[in-house]
């Protein structure tokens, strides 16, 4: 098979929570430790970070990826989902996967494979732990896909644990309380290994204290131990100055990521260089700055509060939690513009009457459905946002949704793009 047919091979006869949803979650690591038995254990075979949270944990992945990378080291990051093409997934050095890598991988592995009949996320976490390994990675960036104590991913035993935050997400899955949810992503806690909790929150805290304790591993807050000042901000990047305890540590730090929510990001991320520091890794302050200034360049990290166009501005962003879009929306509101137009769809599995409350009454809505199983009707979509005051009109697809949008836009409107990572997905393929 060449690569488009070994894609296709795998997504037809994998189970995919990218498409189905749910369907494809395995609550259990048997296939994942299956997998690495018959590829002689590549999980072992190189250092790590490993992440997880409810949000922020992609592109804390991919900054940390850029800084490491700035300081010389051959660096792997995984990361899930992909937005354009599979390989964005596994990438050495920022770049993606070869093709051939990935069709020499099934064509050696796809008997075994059919016997232990793992899902895409489980032979994917495999694919990209082989690839490292015979790389010869100096530092692999992992990135959980769901959860953490049952995450494919949680095989590793890393450097440093990180943990961004935990959010209403995938409640079906990991509990109906912020406490159960922070006791799954507690679950990549290891002995003896140093985590890194990004964010303070009061409801899970404990959960993470508790759990450091009991495998004797040091911890700490990154929003206790450091302070991000936010000095500038534009469309395309902005800056801080760095503050550990009361001391400027980075002056005028920039970062080329814009959203809003990149602030409490950034102070994970330069935790846990600190923590690598510790660890024995050299990464000086100017590696800092290099990788922080170019993360979208040396990662190819998309769909984080992009800009797809100036005129009319047009930004996408992958937020699709409660907290993701209360981030996208709030930035939004600050944004100088004369109208607001807002292309949006979601997946079936999320909490809609919740996420539409945070919408604005006051935008033109484009309401739209991504090509995938798991995508919510844009007609029911419409009729619970119309019942609660938002105003639009229906589009068979994301493509002709951001047509309208942007037939419809004068000078000086704004155009956004969500409500799914998968919505983003199809637009920046067809944009």
């Amino acid at each position: 098979m060449n690569y488009t047919e070994t894609l296709a091979y795998l997504y037809e006869q994998l189970p995919m929570f990218h498409r189905i949803g749910p369907a494809a979650y395995k609550a259990n690591l048997d296939n994942t430790y299956a997998i690495a038995e018959l590829l002689n254990h590549p999980e072992n075979k190189f250092p790590s970070v490993h992440i997880a949270g409810t949000n922020g944990k992609g592109s804390t992945s991919h900054m940390l990826a850029a800084i490491i990378q700035s300081a010389g080291y051959r660096t792997g990051l995984y990361t899930s989902p992909h937005l354009v093409d599979f390989r964005e997934r596994i990438r050495l050095n920022g770049e993606m996967i070869p093709e051939k890598c990935v069709t020499e991988f099934v064509e050696k592995y796809q008997s075994a494979f059919e016997i232990i009949k793992p899902s895409f996320f489980e032979w994917t976490v495999g694919l990209s732990f082989d690839y490292f390994a015979n790389a010869k990675v100096e530092v692999a960036v992992i990135e959980t896909g769901l959860g953490g104590r049952l995450d494919s991913t949680n095989i590793v035993h890393p450097l440093i644990s990180v943990i961004t935050n935990i959010g209403w997400d995938h409640m079906n899955l990991l509990g109906d309380t912020l406490k159960k949810i922070a006791i799954e992503k507690a679950g990549i806690i290891k002995s003896g290994v140093p985590l890194v909790i990004g964010e303070t929150q009061e409801e899970t805290a404990e959960v993470f204290t508790n759990r450091a304790h009991e495998t004797g591993s040091s911890f700490v807050f990154a929003d206790i131990n450091l302070k991000a000042i936010k000095i500038q901000q534009d469309n395309f990047k902005q800056s801080f100055d760095i503050f550990h305890g009361n001391d400027l540590w980075l002056k005028n730090l920039e970062l080329d990521l814009p959203g809003n929510y990149q602030s409490k990001n950034i102070l994970t991320v330069l935790q846990t260089v600190r923590g690598l520091r510790e660890q024995g890794l050299t990464i000086s302050d100017d590696h800092i700055r290099t990788g922080l200034k170019q993360v979208r360049k040396l990662t190819g990290l998309m769909g984080r509060w992009q800009v797809i166009s100036e005129h009319p501005l047009m930004i996408c962003d992958t937020g699709h939690n409660y907290d993701g879009i209360l981030a996208a929306m709030s930035q939004l509101k600050n944004l100088e513009k004369k109208k607001l137009r807002i292309v949006f769809g979601m997946v079936k599995d999320k909490d809609i009457h919740s996420i539409l409350e945070l919408l604005p009454l006051d935008a033109e809505y484009y309401f739209c459905q991504p090509q995938l199983p798991r995508a919510l009707d844009a007609t029911e979509l419409f009729s619970t946002a119309s019942n609660m005051g938002l105003q639009g009109t229906v589009f068979p697809s994301v493509q002709d949704a951001i047509q309208a949008a942007k037939k419809d836009s004068d000078n000086g409107d704004v155009l956004f793009i969500g409500g799914s990572s998968f919505v983003v997905a199809e637009a920046l393929q067809t944009t």
